[in-house]
């Protein structure tokens, strides 16, 4: 019985388990940024929502209030300058932003997975400036 070529299998089995094992590592690490690139994009677009008041109760010197449809078309002015899509929510004196996009993967592209749909969220609360903070 000839036992030619059984080095060969071993060898092609052994190379594909390494590019999988390569494509999880370097897929991986890419998603696991863009992960974090949405929740700060997400965060990002929120802080820029809060900043869009109403200006007749904010010189008042009332309760900070936000200007809703400003606040959301700020939001999503971040969004779009970023190169994402998502959804604002304005609530009173919050803005919450929830941001979702497909990363696409390089080396997992080889076994069938050609992207990754990754997602973070966002809010931020507008507040007036902090009276008697600590100076250290």
């Amino acid at each position: 019985m000839s036992e030619r070529g059984q080095i060969t299998l071993f060898v092609a089995l052994a190379a594909g388990a390494l590019l999988v094992l390569a494509g999880l590592v370097v897929d991986g690490g890419e998603v696991l940024a863009a992960r974090r690139r949405a929740f700060d994009d997400a965060s990002e677009a929120a802080r820029a929502g809060v900043q869009a008041l109403a200006p007749a109760p904010y010189r008042g010197g009332d309760a900070v209030v936000l200007d809703p449809e400003a606040a959301a078309a700020a939001a999503h002015a971040y969004l779009a300058a970023a190169g994402h899509g998502g959804t604002v929510a304005v609530e009173g004196d919050q803005v919450a932003v929830e941001v979702s996009f497909d990363q696409p993967l390089a080396l997992l592209r080889l076994v069938g997975l050609d992207h990754v749909r990754v997602s973070g969220h966002g809010r931020a609360r507008a507040v007036r400036g902090v009276e008697g903070g600590d100076d250290r």
